[in-house]
């Protein structure tokens, strides 16, 4: 053995002792993980996400991943023809959307995500397990609705998003039990609801996460995307905000496009009683554990 790599095993025996106060903070809590964007883009990025999610499970974690898949999405509906259109970040969803939305995030996207977690968890048998909110009532919906005004006007209009919906009802019924069995299982979620009379609809995935953690008593939750976190009027990234500055940011147009959703999700979830919410960018590997199990954030941080 060189001496590089004896120092090599010093260094990470050092960080594992180190990392022990953080490991018990976070022992049998649920940790809620919004993964989306670009970050899952690259195969071996999503893979390196789907070992990192297995080894918070094997740490007394216990994840839940809700995936989005806006670029996907987009790709498969130029592909086939359909022009998309955004209104605060919330794409207007018609029929023909609908179906793609649904094929591209319950089919391919989530299975695809549960099959990496299984993969990686082979040796100790984790389990990736792929559902959308139409299963087992998990989400019932309502239709959202936005008010927009041009610039040069103060007169509001409403506008229509289609197939939009926002969480109206959480039914974690499954997800515990999935939490709870005997199997380790890491539920898998896709941004799919129903309304009361089964309607089929698109959610911001920002705001199934938001619902999820909230409805779950979680710990954290993660909102990994494509960015370092939410930027500053000077573009650098803010390390924590309150719920007051990050609604300011908002109000001030700091904050801007699919940033929005994040922050009010953030905003949302923390009134809801999750302790903590963090945007970072889940394209650097080992994003989440540098985020949980050091003492240096990651991202931005939204506290009461």
């Amino acid at each position: 053995m060189s001496e590089d790599t004896e120092e090599q095993g010093w260094a990470t025996a050092k960080t594992l002792a180190e990392s022990l106060p953080f490991i018990q903070i976070y022992d049998r809590e649920i940790v809620v993980i919004k993964y989306g964007g670009h970050a899952m883009g690259e195969e071996s990025v999503a893979k390196l996400f789907a070992a990192d999610v297995v080894l918070l499970k094997m740490l007394g974690v216990h994840p839940v991943v809700v995936h989005g898949g806006g670029p996907q999405i987009s790709a498969w509906l130029e592909k086939a023809g359909v022009k998309s259109t955004f209104v605060d970040g919330l794409r207007v969803t018609d029929q023909a959307t609908m179906e793609v939305a649904e094929m591209v995030l319950s089919g391919a996207i989530n299975k695809e995500i549960a099959s990496w977690i299984t993969q990686a968890g082979s040796e100790a048998d984790v389990r990736g397990v792929g559902l959308s909110g139409k299963d087992a009532k998990l989400i019932t919906v309502e239709k959202v609705t936005r008010t927009t005004r041009a610039a040069d006007s103060v007169e509001e209009k409403i506008v229509d998003l289609g197939f939009v919906g926002e969480p109206k009802h959480i039914d974690t019924t499954l997800i515990e039990a999935l939490i709870k069995a005997e199997h380790d299982y890491i539920p898998v979620v896709a941004p799919i609801g129903v309304d009361d009379n089964g309607q089929t609809f698109n959610i911001n995935a920002d705001t199934v996460a938001g619902a999820l953690a909230g409805a779950l008593g979680a710990k954290r939750m993660l909102l990994l995307t494509d960015v370092p976190g939410v930027l500053d009027a000077n573009k650098q990234r803010v390390a924590q905000m309150t719920i007051a500055e990050a609604r300011g940011a908002i109000a001030d147009r700091v904050a801007t496009g699919g940033m929005i959703p994040k922050l009010e999700t953030a905003i949302a979830a923390v009134e809801s009683g999750v302790e903590a919410v963090v945007i970072l960018d889940g394209r650097r590997p080992h994003a989440m554990l540098v985020e949980l199990f050091t003492e240096h954030g990651s991202g931005t941080m939204v506290k009461p």
